[in-house]
């Protein structure tokens, strides 16, 4: 007490609310739940992006996904929560999606069961408009998921098939004569084979999931980011066509060993560089098609 004023000087700390702490406990309680169910399942497909250059890409998915959400977290933290009772629905048939996976010993199962059961949980707690602002990025991390090996295989052959035929016309266009056989190209001095890696399948995951991150950032027309994730397909093809005709053109002219050694190595990143500069390009049209069609509505 002052004896100058007789006031009464009271010392007010910041109260942190019960229900604030309880949203922290339970965000606890479900990580730790998390980690129990899925810790060897997600350790395995860490793996599997480490060690499988088709799925490399996938150590970049969960980051961008993260960084959407992070880049709205006012606007997300402003949304009303309404729970509602239907994510039970979903978390209970992700929990048997990953029961399912486990005791088939699917991969592909037991990993989206994961994210699926996230959605359940945000429809839960957060509700429907909750979960319909972060969807994009939700549904983004399925890209991080390898597919069944039984439809790798079923893509990855024809696209093998595929890049054979057109890297034969274009060695046939530089003079080169050949002879292809499904995957194989029979050169002059030896057969070359159009192997998996040289299909397009490896630059396709990749690509396309940058060509989705690329329209996001840079194309605000919904139909043009589409037409870019879709032009993925075509450019990965052509650009491992490519590499396999500059592979072939080596052999003939210059020196089997050199070319099928560190410049066919090296070429990959080379052909990356080049496919990531035909998706600008094919952007680059769209914008020029879209002022064309404003030039004429003028």
């Amino acid at each position: 007490m002052n004896p100058a004023n007789n006031e009464v000087a009271v010392s007010v700390e910041p109260q942190v609310s019960s229900g604030t702490r309880g949203w922290w406990w339970q965000g606890f309680v479900l990580a730790l739940l998390l980690a129990f169910l899925y810790y060897h399942i997600l350790v395995l497909l860490v793996k599997n992006w480490w060690q499988d250059p088709n799925f490399s890409h996938g150590f970049l998915i969960p980051f961008f996904s993260g960084y959407l959400i992070w880049r709205d977290r006012k606007r997300l933290a402003a949304l009303p929560i309404k729970p509602s009772w239907f994510g039970l629905v979903v978390i209970a048939g992700a929990l048997m999606i990953l029961v399912v996976g486990v005791l088939g010993s699917e991969l592909f199962l037991s990993r989206s069961s994961l994210l699926f059961l996230l959605a359940g949980q945000v429809i839960y707690f957060g509700g429907w408009r909750l979960f319909r602002s972060i969807l994009f990025p939700w549904a983004f991390l399925f890209l991080m998921i390898p597919i069944p090996a039984i439809i790798f295989n079923q893509i990855a052959f024809p696209l093998q098939i595929l890049a054979s035929r057109l890297a034969s016309t274009l060695l046939e266009l530089v003079g080169v004569p050949v002879l292809q056989q499904g995957n194989i190209i029979q050169l002059a001095s030896m057969p070359l084979e159009v192997a998996e890696a040289c299909s397009g399948i490896r630059s396709l995951m990749s690509l396309g999931a940058l060509a989705i991150i690329y329209g996001y950032f840079l194309e605000p027309k919904m139909p043009w980011r589409i037409v870019l994730a879709v032009a993925a397909i075509p450019i990965a093809v052509v650009s491992n066509s490519l590499r396999v005709v500059g592979t072939g053109v080596l052999v003939e002219w210059w020196d089997a060993e050199k070319a099928l050694g560190f410049f066919h190595t090296f070429s990959g990143w080379v052909i990356f560089v080049l496919a990531v500069g035909l998706l600008i390009t094919v952007h680059g049209a769209l914008r020029f098609i879209d002022g064309w069609l404003a030039a004429r509505k003028q």
